[in-house]
């Protein structure tokens, strides 16, 4: 599937996915209960965010036990992994989103409840 710019930054206009990209960029992997727990939002709300980004090409699911985890994927365009890598290591969105990075990191062995 071919993404095109204007389809990118659409997705990415939402804070929730904004939120979730931003943490699977920066941890490699994550699983849905790791960032519902993160973002302090439902279950539910991320599943929905995820699965856009998962149909649009951004993010790719993988199965473990029965846990879903998502990293980004690996054949996006260029100019797509360039903008994710300079949101991924933007010192000003660390700190917008610091709380979220340290309640992903305080969850008991990044083990799902």
């Amino acid at each position: 599937m071919l993404m095109l710019p204007h389809q990118f930054f659409k997705l990415l206009a939402d804070e929730t996915r904004l939120r979730s990209l931003l943490l699977i960029a920066r941890e490699g992997d994550v699983c849905v209960c790791e960032l519902t727990h993160a973002l302090q939002e439902s279950q539910s709300k991320v599943s929905r965010h995820l699965a856009q980004m998962r149909h649009s090409g951004i993010l790719v699911d993988e199965r473990r036990g029965q846990w879903v985890y998502y990293h980004i994927a690996k054949d996006l365009p260029g100019w797509a992994s360039n903008i994710i890598a300079g949101l991924k290591d933007s010192n000003c969105l660390k700190q917008q989103y610091i709380k979220d990075a340290e309640r992903l990191k305080h969850l008991d062995n990044k083990s799902c409840i």
